[in-house]
């Protein structure tokens, strides 16, 4: 029986992670497959893209895994463990992950990509639309914000270039508005490309 066909029958052909029944696929488990059922997941291209591309990911889609992480398949314990670990920053996914038990043989396996190691103490500045702000970069305010101590405001659609990023708080950052240097709210703040 070929590794795809045990996968549907052992999913009823539904996508292991989210239960969707369109556009399903053979899903290695990385890092080191070899292809058999037990080290693959049946997931759908929705699932299979926001793995693939985790700046395409769509907290509320993996919701799903509230119900898929009690699976007893090695395989989609692993990847729920890894997409609960990259979301855990939302919220609700670290509660779920404080109930999720895996055995030691399958959190080794969850941690292999090491899927949430060099993250957890990264502060990850991101903008209004979700993108990861750097330093040096430009990005412009889409809201009027008034300048306290500083007598002015700034305008809506002002390009605020050279930031700096504030260590130890994500919602802030540094930029020249005016000749003078201020601290601005992420979320009052667009990338500019």
């Amino acid at each position: 029986m070929s590794t795809e066909k045990e996968l549907q029958t052992r999913s009823e052909s539904k996508c292991e992670l989210c239960s969707t029944a369109d556009n399903l696929s053979v899903y290695e488990v990385p890092p080191n497959s070899d292809g058999s059922a037990d080290e693959c997941v049946l997931i759908c291209e929705t699932c299979r893209e926001q793995i693939e591309n985790p700046e395409k990911t769509d907290a509320n889609h993996w919701r799903c895994l509230n119900d898929s992480m009690w699976s007893q398949v090695p395989a989609v314990q692993v990847m729920a463990w890894r997409m609960l670990t990259r979301l855990r920053s939302e919220g609700w996914p670290q509660d779920l992950l404080d109930m999720l038990y895996l055995a030691d043989e399958t959190k080794t396996w969850a941690e292999a990509t090491g899927e949430g190691q060099a993250d957890e103490d990264t502060v990850k500045h991101r903008d209004s639309n979700g993108a990861v702000l750097e330093a040096g970069d430009t990005v412009t305010l889409i809201k009027d914000l008034d300048v306290k101590g500083g007598g002015f405001t700034a305008k809506r659609g002002t390009a605020v270039r050279g930031i700096s990023l504030v260590a130890d708080n994500p919602e802030h950052i540094e930029g020249r508005v005016s000749g003078q240097q201020i601290v601005i709210l992420t979320k009052f703040v667009k990338k500019s490309n």
